[in-house]
């Protein structure tokens, strides 16, 4: 099915969301009103009214577009990677290099959660876990290859560890740093993945 045309409204919903990360990154959800969305983004109260119908809409849509794209890029990147090993491995490194470049969206994903009303957190939640899916079921491949590796925990755990550790980049990474968002995810795939190295000897 051929990609459809942005219409005006779709291109509008754009600008608001944008505008929207903007202001939640840097008031905070619960502080920031419609009204300051509204000026924001240049529109009428009642003209983004018709648009989203208050702000958790707004977050719930933020949400839900970084969800959906996370998932796209760790589909796409384990399927075009040669071996689970090198899946895995790029699908860290892309996951830095996404968090570092896009760290005021992520800060409203990891630190807004607790503003969504139970309902609407855990169908978020049941999405996210689709993401944590694919890592494992990688994994699990890559173990299933080389069953003389040992994790000493579930694969489940272990993949919730290394993501973990990738999504926190958010709160450290620094663009004045010494390391790229990609030589970053390297170093940390490498250190993190080390004990799936097939050639590692195994544990007792």
């Amino acid at each position: 099915m051929p990609p459809t045309t942005p219409t005006r409204a779709d291109a509008q919903r754009a600008r608001v969301l944008a505008a929207s990360v903007e202001i939640f990154g840097t008031r905070g959800y619960r502080a920031t009103s419609m009204n300051e969305i509204a000026a924001g983004v240049g529109l009428s109260k009642p003209t983004l009214y018709h648009y989203f119908r208050n702000k958790e809409e707004l977050l719930v849509r933020i949400y839900s577009d970084v969800l959906d794209d996370s998932l796209r890029m760790a589909r796409e990147t384990v399927a075009a990677a040669p071996t689970p090993l090198d899946g895995l491995r790029d699908l860290l490194v892309s996951r830095v290099v996404h968090t570092c470049e896009n760290r005021e969206l992520l800060k409203i994903c990891f630190e807004e959660e607790d503003e969504l009303r139970p309902d609407l957190a855990e169908e978020l939640l049941v999405r996210r876990r689709l993401f944590e899916d694919v890592a494992t079921s990688t994994l699990e491949r890559h173990l299933a290859a080389h069953p003389q590796l040992r994790l000493g925990m579930s694969p489940k755990v272990f993949v919730n560890m290394c993501l973990g550790a990738v999504n926190w980049t958010y709160k450290w990474y620094r663009p004045s740093g010494p390391r790229t968002p990609a030589e970053l995810g390297a170093d940390m795939a490498d250190a993190l993945l080390a004990v799936l190295d097939p050639a590692r000897p195994p544990r007792d």
